[in-house]
């Protein structure tokens, strides 16, 4: 089977994908692989699965480092090595930004410069990646090898359109990179200054000096057992937001399009999906521009929406619908939604039968303590309000980003659409 064959690219050339470089699969043959010896002062930096499927393009980050011993028992590969996932997340790409090691559920490949490119095996496969991922479906654990890898044929131009293409598709990608490497410095940004005020309660006082820096006089607090400003005060989440259940049956006008922000859909693309009334079997909960929606479902995957001002918004009751009394508290909270100790708070709190499905009940979620100050809270929301813009702002420009390279990709990759 050839993956991409059209009547109009019957004049490249039929290859298998291992005529195109080589694909080498990873290294972890320690047993156990979270073995401490293994990362003990670790220096050479590890990914896994989970980071090839969670990067753009470039996997730019990591959170784990292999020490020397760790380092013997596997390899590091250099930087644009392609990542290929074979096992739990299966078909997924992305390309080294510098350096790293990985296990032997990736498979790494290195092209070779007069046959193709890293870059253009990565679209390679993010154009069959649903075809893979069905062939394998239905295992104890989905997984493929890397004999199937390097048997797959494909139609493939000559090196110099391969690089017209991938010209034209990275230019796409990159800029959504960009925004998210800019979004990820303003969200470290927005949390710096929220633990500065919240945490450190190095807030502003009358003269504009770091208040508990400048001596500010401060009180223990028995329900929050820590030492706060003496005219704050503790708060439960529900004592700053209401909760809404304002619901709706999207069925009973079949024909309206409804912005649904699913727990699948907001997964794979960070916003809402846009559907009929009659394909929505269930009720859900009306959102409007006031709202942040929290998911009660496995809250250490943090999935929170900042709703803005667009019509017709529904949400799966999957969700807490946080709303919120004004802009400037709905800025603060949406810091607190997307803070480590409210998602360790959650995740702890969270019950059920299966590890995969765990979710914490709404009335505990909202029983959190917090010091508050409500002027306090306003004057860091109104502080916050530009940074959050941007990054939202951000986020839909990659959403129309990704809709347009995902419409591209396989008209270029089968030969419909033709780049001069």
């Amino acid at each position: 089977m050839i993956f991409n064959s059209t009547d109009y690219n019957q004049d490249w050339q039929d290859k298998q994908l291992s005529e195109l470089g080589t694909f080498k699969r990873g290294k972890s043959r320690h047993r156990p692989r979270n073995d401490l010896q293994l990362f003990e002062d670790g220096q050479y930096p590890l990914i896994q699965t989970g980071e090839v499927k969670a990067a753009n393009l470039y996997i730019n980050s990591h959170t784990n480092c292999y020490n020397d011993f760790g380092l013997k028992q596997s390899a590091i590969w250099p930087k644009d090595t392609l990542c290929i996932t074979i096992a739990a997340n299966i078909a997924e790409t992305a390309l080294l930004d510098y350096p790293m090691c990985f296990p032997d559920s990736v498979v790494g490949f290195n092209a070779d410069p007069q046959e193709s490119s890293e870059l253009f095996m990565h679209y390679v496969f993010t154009y069959i990646r649903k075809a893979i991922q069905n062939s394998a479906s239905g295992s104890i654990q989905d997984n493929i090898n890397i004999e199937y890898l390097t048997g797959l044929d494909f139609k493939i131009p000559k090196k110099d359109y391969q690089d017209k293409i991938v010209n034209v598709l990275s230019i796409l990608d990159k800029k959504i990179d960009l925004n998210e490497q800019i979004n990820s410095e303003l969200q470290s940004l927005a949390r710096t200054l929220y633990e500065y005020w919240f945490y450190q309660f190095d807030f502003p006082n009358e003269d504009g000096k770091p208040y508990k820096s400048s001596g500010g006089e401060m009180a223990f607090n028995k329900v929050l057992k820590r030492d706060i400003p003496v005219k704050w005060c503790n708060s439960s989440l529900s004592g700053i937001t209401g909760v809404s259940n304002d619901t709706i049956s999207p069925s009973d006008e079949p024909n309206k399009e409804y912005r649904h922000f699913s727990i699948p859909v907001l997964d794979s693309t960070n916003t809402y999906g846009v559907e009929l009334g009659d394909s929505i079997g269930s009720d859900k909960f009306v959102v409007t521009s006031d709202d942040l929606l929290v998911s009660k479902l496995n809250p250490w995957f943090n999935r929170v929406v900042y709703a803005t001002d667009e019509s017709e918004q529904i949400c799966s009751t999957e969700f807490v619908v946080w709303r919120c009394p004004n802009k400037a508290i709905k800025n603060f909270l949406y810091m607190i939604a997307t803070s480590p100790r409210f998602i360790k708070y959650c995740s702890q709190s969270s019950t059920g039968t299966s590890n995969s499905h765990k979710r914490v009940n709404p009335s505990v979620m909202m029983r959190l303590e917090v010091p508050f100050d409500i002027s306090i809270a306003e004057k860091l929301g109104n502080k916050l309000e530009p940074i959050i813009n941007t990054i939202i702002n951000k986020q839909k420009e990659n959403t129309k980003l990704k809709e347009l390279r995902d419409w591209l990709l396989p008209l270029l990759m089968n030969g419909q659409v033709k780049v001069k």
